[in-house]
């Protein structure tokens, strides 16, 4: 039977994909983002929905694998420089957020019965937040690189550093490790610091150099797999030490955000990472138990509303307190009051060596999962309630100011031309960012000082990862007729409120450029021919004011014959290449 040819998996995958495509619109449409529609499917198809997958743990190991190439991808957006000035988010607001949201649910969890241990584990595990649930929601709304998203960012980025020691205090509650030694625990910190060094020395001397390699030898395939290479050799080395995998992948990933190859690297990653995203998530889906929240639905709802509440107030506050305004502290406090991915890690870990009973594991497993499903509620409802104070006109009025707002400009292609074009444009301070698909030009454009990422000019992924969506002008000075007129449609289609400025290489090509209608184009020889034949004037000896009408003429008959040869050929207007310009008054006059 053809049944029996069907690959493994085949099924199985058809019913995921079906089950998203079903769901994600729907939830979208209802403004609670693709992250829930993915949690719903996974509820749905998991052994307790309709009971497609009996063992979801099987796929969730895959699946975490997007929330590695997720924190890859920020990674790469962050510069070395740009995280340290985010150094009072991330070691300040988040270390305070996790040890006093821990105190504080430690002490909710006595409250509800648990002796001192398990509360414990219990509270410092809740007061972790989604960094794959909480990213996503950002990056769908485009908040990440707002104030209270790089805020929000910096506490995520520290949550999952901490992973780290409370997986160690799980080791050290664990009666079965109490003989563990001071020398065992300082040979692991000597691992993690000897990891952790080798990441970053790699990811800045040695990556770089290799992509370089991967770029001559060609082929787009090549550097996919390298950029895999990268992230999960990086991720795994950090899983051996007892790190995160996905904090292994930031760092990586913050050592090339000022390679030249940031934004293929980011375009090639990105179909990968949303993909296991969604996959992640509905996993997480599936290991809702449904009948555990039934009978013990007064202690779940009560957790879940305690967590929220008391997570989203010690947010705001500390926000408040590390200067953010009352509406972004407000965000801040509704983006992550949910419980994380790594809370399963912890807890897993702690039943593991019995300091949790298992089914007070998987209870609070099922509290981190309604609060995923919840958290897009606030958010919306914060969204509501702020709109309806705008229209009874509570907010402030008053008026942005674009004085500061700097267009942004894209060149692609860095040879003589693109170079020229750019030093214009820094010269006023314009922000401009390069792109060149020649790994030597890219080089000698370093020794000048100008930074030029790797990237092609006819895919649209690379260049909205190099900031296509957001570039008021976008200047193709590259060389390739053919390669150029395949970047035109890209950009009309991908970026069509961006002005097109080309450069061509001769009339005819001018001519195409014309008829797909760029915004502005220019011969590349044309200006400097002018000038070339004004000196000569002048060394002739003609007054200025004489050359100036040449000049006037000439280019006048030249748009003219432009217009012509669009719509009669190549060779219509050639009469005027061989006009005088006329004088004024129709004198004849001879130069001295």
């Amino acid at each position: 039977m053809a049944a029996a040819h069907v690959p493994p998996f085949f099924i199985e995958t058809i019913v995921v994909l079906s089950a998203a495509v079903i769901a994600v619109p729907i939830t979208k449409r209802l403004g609670l983002g693709a992250v829930v529609g993915f949690l719903a499917a996974g509820m749905v198809i998991g052994p307790y929905g309709i009971g497609f997958f009996d063992e979801p743990e099987r796929i969730l190991g895959f699946a975490e694998l997007g929330v590695v190439l997720l924190l890859f991808v920020i990674g790469l957006e962050l510069e070395p420089a740009r995280l340290w000035t985010m150094r009072r988010d991330i070691f300040g607001l988040g270390t305070a957020q996790v040890l006093i949201s821990g105190f504080v649910l430690t002490l909710c969890a006595m409250a509800f019965g648990l002796p001192m241990e398990i509360a414990l584990i219990a509270g410092l595990g809740l007061a972790l937040s989604s960094t794959a649930f909480a990213l996503q929601m950002l990056q769908e709304r485009g908040h990440l690189s707002t104030k209270y998203g790089q805020r929000a960012f910096g506490i995520l980025l520290l949550q999952d550093m901490a992973i780290v020691p409370l997986l160690a205090l799980v080791g050290i509650l664990a009666p079965a490790e109490a003989d563990a030694g001071d020398a065992s625990i300082a040979v692991q910190v000597i691992i993690v610091v000897a990891a952790v060094g080798f990441v970053i020395f790699a990811g800045r001397f040695l990556l770089s150099p290799l992509l370089q390699f991967l770029t001559a030898s060609g082929g787009r395939e090549l550097m996919i797999a390298a950029a895999l290479l990268v992230v999960l050799g990086s991720a795994g080395l950090m899983s051996l030490v007892g790190l995160s995998m996905a904090l292994g992948a930031f760092l990586s990933g913050v050592m090339l955000a000022e390679s030249s190859y940031r934004h293929t690297l980011e375009a090639d990653i990105e179909p990968f990472r949303s993909l296991l995203m969604g996959l992640f998530f509905i996993t997480v889906g599936m290991a809702l138990e449904l009948d555990l929240i039934v009978a013990n639905w007064q202690t779940v709802i009560s957790a879940v509303v305690v967590l929220m509440i008391v997570k989203g107030v010690l947010l705001w506050g500390l926000s408040r307190l590390f200067g953010s305004s009352n509406s972004d502290a407000l965000r801040v406090a509704v983006t992550l009051p949910q419980g994380g991915e790594f809370a399963f890690v912890l807890f897993s870990a702690a039943a593991a060596v019995s300091i949790l009973p298992e089914e007070t594991a998987n209870i609070l497993s099922a509290v981190v999962i309604l609060t995923m499903l919840l958290t897009p509620l606030g958010a919306v409802g914060l969204d509501f309630v702020a709109e309806r104070l705008k229209k009874r006109g509570h907010t402030s009025s008053k008026i942005e100011s674009f004085e500061d707002a700097c267009p942004s400009v894209l060149i692609v292609g860095f040879g003589r031309f693109g170079m020229m074009v750019a030093q214009m444009l820094i010269s006023e301070g314009i922000s401009v960012t390069a792109l060149d698909n020649q790994p030597g030009r890219i080089n000698d454009a370093k020794q000048y000082g100008y930074k030029v990422y790797y990237g092609d000019a006819t895919r649209s992924d690379v260049l909205k990862a190099a900031g296509g969506e957001n570039a008021t002008l976008i200047a193709l000075c590259i060389e390739n007729d053919q390669v150029m007129k395949q970047a035109i449609l890209q950009i009309r289609s991908a970026f069509p409120e961006a002005a097109l400025y080309c450069r061509a290489t001769d009339r005819a090509h001018a001519l195409d450029l014309t008829r797909l209608g760029v915004d502005y184009q220019i011969r590349e020889t044309f200006e400097s021919s002018l000038t070339f034949g004004r000196k000569a004037l002048e060394f002739l000896g003609l007054p200025a004011d004489r050359i100036a009408e040449v000049e006037e003429d000439v280019r006048k008959r030249d748009a003219e014959r432009l217009t012509l040869q669009l719509a009669g050929g190549v060779l219509a207007g050639s009469d005027k290449l061989h006009q005088r310009t006329p004088r004024d008054d129709d004198k004849s006059e001879k130069p001295d």
